[in-house]
């Protein structure tokens, strides 16, 4: 690279460097060295191992302050202006270049499993895979939504890269989609968003409910792109031919069925797009996209879906023998603006959608995401935070990495590449920080704590029990009982 290149990328790192430690409150030496060593972390399996790290200087008591006094949960004002000043950082490490004429965005959530924690409170049963045939997905801990920009490939050397903008923890009777719609509309109305530009947001098939589609189309130029489950029941839009004679009563909204699982319901599709890809593996397969227009879902009472056509998409993908390699998939897009994508840009948006799932097994294997014990909720909340802010660290210093090779890697090159990756950047990450600096100065020891007083006795914590959800039907018959 050229030495403007170089002064540049530098520059752009020593911003967000400059924006997080002063998006950072309490303690900011102890958390920005806290970050550092969990973006460099090599050999670190537990949280207080990382107090080892060269890039953390001081005591491992340091580091559990420093989580414990991360976000003023006491204070709701300062807790937002905190969130919000360490979203404008993570925001502006996004580069605006980009070959397509959209932004892109994910939601997901992924669990945090506290099976042993019985003094933890608001634990519940979530969802989490069990690579055990036989055994139910399930397990007990806290779940969190998280919602991510997601960069252009074509600038990011096809690597499965994300920016996380939110994390926060769902509440054991909260349901994903209500606290997904609270985050997109922070996101939205903040000043650095680009709300005048064309925003595509793609999510599986938890958000295909009438309760977060029906508050995403609100949004003028967001154009939500949702997987559905394949025995949903839609319906054409219902379209008054000329001549009919107007009929008494409520309009008729609803035109003919169109039931997923029977083809005898389908009609001719509106449009047919084909692409053509090949796998690592050399595999050539085929991607025929079929579209159906103006199509509508049942509403409620709150959310009335009859006033948001939708284009339905069937994806069919096949090998060069002509099987079919998956299931169908069926994918929603809706929005004001949906027409200005075409059915190739919705396919590709969606496959996107899986680079966030890259990024929860790296977090959870290299930046120990679920490794923290503690009885505190809030500080569980700081600690997955800040994991978040040491992804955007590795995400921020990709431009300045180094590949270095292990003796086993021979299909690495020690030249530069296109195809940085999250673990090649934490890898280099330690001489990275050790050849630019860091806004942390040394630590300087006050002595040491004369400990607990003789006699005190440390009063035992509540234990909690496993909240298990109601159903629907059965909180009926307890509110009429």
């Amino acid at each position: 690279m050229k030495n403007q290149e170089i002064e540049k990328i530098i520059s752009e790192f020593s911003r967000w460097r400059e924006n997080l430690y002063n998006g950072l409150n309490a303690r900011k030496e102890t958390l920005i060295e806290l970050i550092d060593a969990l973006s460099s972390n090599q050999q670190a399996a537990s949280v207080v191992e990382l107090s080892l790290n060269p890039l953390f200087r001081r005591d491992y008591n340091s580091l559990y302050k420093g989580i414990q006094e991360f976000l003023p949960h006491q204070n709701e004002k300062s807790y937002l202006e905190q969130i919000n000043r360490l979203f404008d950082a993570a925001f502006l490490t996004i580069n605006q270049e980009k070959s397509r004429n959209y932004n892109l965005l994910g939601i997901d959530t992924t669990p945090y499993p506290r099976a042993y924690s019985a003094t933890l409170a608001d634990r519940t049963f979530i969802h989490s895979p069990n690579p055990i045939k036989g055994n139910k997905p399930i397990s007990i801990g806290h779940t969190y939504s998280v919602v991510c920009a997601l960069p252009d490939r074509n600038l990011t050397g096809n690597v499965p890269w994300v920016v996380p903008l939110s994390g926060e923890r769902l509440q054991s009777q909260e349901k994903a989609t209500h606290v997904a719609n609270q985050q997109l509309k922070k996101i939205i109305k903040n000043s650095l968003f680009p709300a005048k530009q064309l925003s595509v947001l793609v999510v599986d098939s938890l958000y295909s409910q009438r309760d977060f589609i029906g508050e995403q189309v609100q949004h003028e130029n967001l154009i939500p792109i949702t997987r559905v489950r394949s025995n949903r029941v839609f319906y054409r839009q219902f379209i008054s031919q000329k001549g009919d004679s107007p009929s008494s009563g409520h309009p008729r909204w609803y035109g003919d069925k169109f039931d997923l699982k029977d083809e005898t319901t389908w009609t001719n599709p509106d449009e047919v797009s084909q692409c053509f890809f090949t796998t690592k593996k050399n595999r050539h397969l085929t991607v025929t996209i079929s579209a159906w227009q103006q199509m509508l879902m049942r509403g409620t009472k709150n959310y009335k879906m009859n006033q948001h056509p939708f284009t339905l998409l069937q994806i069919l993908v096949k090998d060069e023998a002509e099987n079919l390699i998956w299931q169908p998939m069926w994918l929603i897009v809706i929005g004001q603006n949906r027409h200005q994508l075409s059915l190739v840009d919705c396919y590709q948006s969606y496959r996107q959608r899986y680079d966030m799932e890259h990024f929860f097994r790296f977090g959870k294997q290299r930046l120990l995401m679920t490794a923290y014990s503690t009885p505190d909720v809030e500080h569980e909340e700081n600690w997955f935070k800040l994991t978040l802010l040491a992804y955007v660290n590795l995400w921020a210093a990709r431009h300045l990495t180094t590949i270095l090779p292990r003796p086993w890697e021979q299909y690495l090159k020690t030249n530069e590449s296109e195809k940085i990756t999250p673990s090649l950047v934490q890898r280099d990450f330690r001489r990275i920080i050790s050849t630019l600096g860091t806004f942390a100065s040394s630590p300087k020891r006050r002595g040491y704590s004369c400990g607990r007083i003789k006699g005190y006795k440390q009063e035992l914590r509540t234990r909690h029990q496993v909240i298990k959800k109601t159903q629907k039907n059965q909180l009926s018959k307890v509110t009429t009982s």
